[in-house]
């Protein structure tokens, strides 16, 4: 069974907000000045500036789904400057959503290649690797690059993508250490509940894994669960005998994915797959 929702959907939403801020800074990769400070907005040139605010259009453009329309700003932004990191960047979220995978990866190793010691940059190429093209293995050298970081702002999103791509790689012990540090950041994410319970459920520690999953019905309303969430809650839910939550659990799968590979496994009742 495919785990992929709730975990590493959270890196692209933290990243587009983030790439947003540096193309109002340009600060993005933690860039210094010819003395050595941080760069701020006041040390922008008129060039940058005129770049980042077309990588702000392209941001909010999409945002709204509407790709081509972003594409053609990130051209422009390019246009201004050819070294902007951040358009590269944006850009390759673009060509992820549109499914364009070859121009994705040349566009976040362009990326990473103008600024080699970007987080975000980082983080964003580990989960396309790990999500888009099934390299998970590939995909965690460049989670824990930006981990490392100590400019990160926000390691909560490397160490949730980090946990699920361990999770799909079916390396638990690894899963297990980035979830918990991802659990002492924020107790109520969904993500790491869903995530730890996962690999709990996997080795078969019933008590931890009903307690997460527990967790993740108190963060997350059940009508916002995904199908690979809610089947695995629902097996949880089955294993320890609270039949009632596991009839929820199955309402909810019936109702909002009855297409799903999820709700065909429950029908023809493959509780333990």
């Amino acid at each position: 069974m495919k785990f992929t929702a709730a975990a590493l959907a959270l890196a692209s939403t933290l990243s587009l907000m983030l790439l947003a801020g540096c193309a109002a800074t340009g600060t993005g990769g933690a860039a210094t000045t010819r003395d050595g400070e941080l760069r701020t907005a006041s040390d922008q040139t008129a060039v940058e500036k005129r770049a980042s605010i077309r990588v702000q259009l392209a941001v909010g453009y999409y945002q709204e789904g509407k790709y081509e329309i972003a594409l053609d700003e990130v051209k422009q932004a390019l246009a201004a400057d050819p070294n902007y990191a951040d358009a590269y960047g944006l850009r390759a979220l673009i060509y992820t959503s549109m499914g364009q995978f070859p121009l994705a990866d040349e566009n976040h190793r362009h990326a990473l290649r103008l600024e080699p010691n970007n987080p975000e940059f980082a983080n964003n190429y580990g989960t396309f690797l790990c999500q888009s093209v099934n390299k998970p293995g590939e995909a965690m050298r460049y989670f824990d690059a930006a981990l490392k970081n100590p400019t990160y702002q926000t390691p909560m999103s490397a160490l949730v993508n980090a946990g699920a791509c361990s999770i799909k790689n079916g390396n638990f012990d690894a899963a297990e250490r980035y979830l918990l540090d991802a659990l002492r950041l924020n107790p109520g994410q969904p993500a790491v509940n869903a995530g730890l319970a996962r690999v709990y459920y996997e080795r078969r520690d019933l008590q931890r894994a009903g307690f997460f999953i527990n967790r993740l019905i108190e963060t997350a309303k059940l009508d916002t669960l995904p199908a690979d969430a809610l089947w695995l809650a629902l097996r949880v839910q089955r294993k320890l005998g609270d039949r009632s939550l596991e009839a929820s659990l199955a309402a909810q799968l019936r109702r909002r994915f009855p297409g799903s590979p999820e709700y065909a496994a429950f029908e023809r009742g493959a509780f333990d797959e």
